[in-house]
């Protein structure tokens, strides 16, 4: 068994920053690549911030030069500090990552319960 626990979100009022945390744990061997995505309400779940296992990181341009990915595989944790948060980036984020575990040995997705972001104008 993998889980994924998010923590970090809250409210925040426009250009404020905030900083997501995403913890694995359980039977996991090795975690490629992990990510935030972020879904808010009546949209579909949409990716944000991915990064390898090697630390290259990829945005999608809403946010590129306002949010940062990273990770510290010692402690199978991800990682999203977000800057300059505007009205729109409300929504709940979740975490995800790839990860083989002993309990299935093949890598699978797993994902986070997710954390509401809400930012105010």
């Amino acid at each position: 068994q993998v889980q994924l626990v998010e923590s970090g979100g809250g409210l925040v009022q426009a250009g404020g920053s905030l900083r997501l945390s995403c913890a694995a744990s359980g039977s996991i061997v090795r975690i490629n690549d992990m990510g935030w995505y972020h879904q808010a309400p009546g949209k579909q779940r949409e990716l944000v911030a991915s990064i390898t296992s090697g630390g290259s990181t990829n945005y999608v341009p809403s946010v590129k030069g306002r949010f940062i990915i990273s990770r510290d595989n010692a402690k199978n944790a991800v990682y999203l500090q977000m800057n300059s948060l505007k009205p729109e980036d409300t929504a709940v984020y979740y975490c995800s990552a790839d990860v083989l575990s002993r309990s299935t040995w093949s890598y699978m997705s797993y994902w986070g319960q997710g954390t509401q972001v809400t930012v105010s104008s």
